[in-house]
């Protein structure tokens, strides 16, 4: 099992940045997709991106592709999330989590998720 703690989040204005961390306990962190998920006021938990267990691959949601960079430390047993060039529309709680099967964009395939962080973008 693996606990996942996101840090990071906070109130930003439009065209800024932030990087979301995402701390995860436990010696097997590399054996896990880690993935980033955003739920808006009203809105359904949406995919964001994923990074393989060893960083090598990525894939993001056409909303962010080319803003948000999604890296992994697996000797620090963390995941980042770089979001830059902010939208108003990027305001949501961001959830990372973890899946032990294969790269997925379906939150249904993860096994362990964060409590999520608070962004917040300003207009």
């Amino acid at each position: 099992q693996v606990q996942l703690v996101e840090s990071g989040g906070g109130l930003v204005q439009a065209g800024g940045s932030l990087r979301l961390s995402c701390a995860a306990s436990g010696r097997t962190f590399s054996i896990y997709t880690m993935g980033w998920f955003r739920q808006a006021p009203g809105k359904e938990r949406e995919f964001v991106a994923y990074i393989s267990k060893s960083g090598a691959s990525t894939l993001y949601a056409d909303s962010v592709k080319g803003r948000f960079t999604t890296s992994r430390d697996n000797a620090k047993n963390t995941v980042y999330l770089q979001m830059n060039n902010l939208k108003p529309d990027d305001t949501a709680v961001y959830y990372c989590a973890a899946d032990r099967g294969l790269l997925s964009i379906r939150k249904v395939d993860y096994d362990y998720w964060g409590q999520g962080t608070q962004v917040t973008v300003s207009s």
